[in-house]
């Protein structure tokens, strides 16, 4: 199992921060908002409402209540509380499904980039990551020709993220569709859809798998609180699935870790039972960095980017540094280069090769303008 590569940047930028160092950190996928305050004065009222006990496994009835009203509001997708499981982070979400779900040797479609977690987590249930390689020119978006050519006797899963970690690409609903027409000849396949950048979305028109009635019941839909919400810290994900996979996850979830925390969920059930409105200020905010940074990134030659659709990450081309060399150091991959610009440019950034794609690296923009407009000055200082 690889250690993942974003912590791996941050804690090499904490380290290298405590040696005196002064490391601009565009690595990690957290806002660097502060938890809207009603969701926190949510939290301080259960603590004083004395929540301290074990959680149910699966969340709160009042939890799941909150969560298949918002996929109702949001996504017009209906679900019931069995088909509700809440998790401590999306990322235990995912890791649940794929327990439950992949025997040894089963085949789970990745299509590249994908968020650095994906992989692993397939490996650690016993299954087989199959890469299907996209492009800058393509937004990064895998096409039905593509999945048909990937599909085997052994695809179990296919696993995607729309808003995109790390390329910000969003599937409309026409594409989501064209991929479904391909599934459908496929009812072995289940289908993981990441959803948790989905607020984080500038073109609009969110859209869901499983919104499709051909592919509900094969759909598991995984989302949570920390992007939109700016919650990184409080760790809670959930997801809506088909009854048996839910039923599955919860019982693995029993032995793993039990409930999620108890404050935290109590808090969530604000977050989610508010409109998105309350936190469109961050949206906004984030859609006026991508501007800059894209802007900023666009004046240096060599990076080649395409504009995201969501999320808060721009995920360039850098190819056109490979083979060059500097101070007896030549970049070969895009691995060399993050590493070039944490060392010359103070800058933390994550290799694409983290996220199956080996000629671009992410750059978070989930920083303040001012930090956006200095570490993108010391990147074109260093690469000139």
């Amino acid at each position: 199992m690889a250690t993942s590569a974003t912590l791996a940047m941050a804690a090499k930028a904490r380290e290298l921060r405590s040696e005196g160092k002064d490391i601009i950190g565009l690595s990690l996928g957290e806002p660097d908002f502060n938890t809207p305050d009603f969701i926190k004065d949510a939290a301080i009222q259960a603590i004083n409402d004395n929540y301290n006990s074990y959680t149910p496994v699966d969340g709160y009835g009042e939890l799941k209540s909150a969560i298949i009203t918002k996929f109702k509001r949001d996504n017009n997708l209906i679900y019931d509380p069995a088909q509700i499981v809440v998790s401590t982070g999306a990322k235990q979400s995912l890791a649940n499904v794929a327990l439950v779900v992949l025997n040894p040797g089963d085949e789970v479609i990745l299509p590249c980039p994908y968020w650095v977690s994906y992989s692993d987590i397939v490996k650690i249930a016993e299954g087989v990551p199959v890469e299907v390689k996209t492009s800058i020119e393509t937004d990064f978006k895998m096409t039905p020709e593509q999945l048909e050519a990937a599909i085997t006797p052994k695809t179990k899963m296919l696993w995607y993220s729309s808003p995109c970690n790390p390329s910000g690409s969003v599937y409309s609903k026409e594409e989501l569709r064209a991929l479904a027409d391909v599934l459908v000849k496929h009812p072995q396949i289940t289908v993981v859809s990441d959803e948790i950048y989905e607020h984080i979305n500038y073109v609009g028109g969110h859209a869901s798998m499983a919104q499709f009635p051909d592919m509900y019941d094969r759909t598991v839909t995984v989302n949570g609180v920390s992007k939109a919400f700016a919650m990184t810290g409080w760790r809670i994900g959930y997801i809506g699935a088909p009854k048996e996979i839910a039923r599955a996850c919860n019982k693995m979830q029993g032995q793993i870790t039990s409930g999620a925390n108890c404050i935290a969920q109590r808090a969530v059930i604000t977050a989610l039972e508010a409109d998105p409105s309350k936190v469109q200020y961050m949206i906004d905010e984030f859609k006026n960095r991508r501007t800059l940074i894209l802007g900023l990134l666009n004046d240096i030659e060599g990076f080649t980017c395409n504009e995201p659709d969501g999320a808060f990450y721009v995920f360039p081309d850098v190819t056109a540094f490979f083979g060059k060399t500097f101070n007896g150091v030549t970049i070969q991959n895009a691995s060399d280069f993050a590493m070039y610009l944490l060392e010359y440019a103070n800058v933390a950034t994550v290799t694409g090769d983290a996220f199956g794609n080996p000629n671009s690296i992410r750059i978070s923009y989930a920083a303040s303008s001012d930090q956006i407009k200095e570490a993108i000055k010391r990147i074109k200082d260093a690469v000139s």
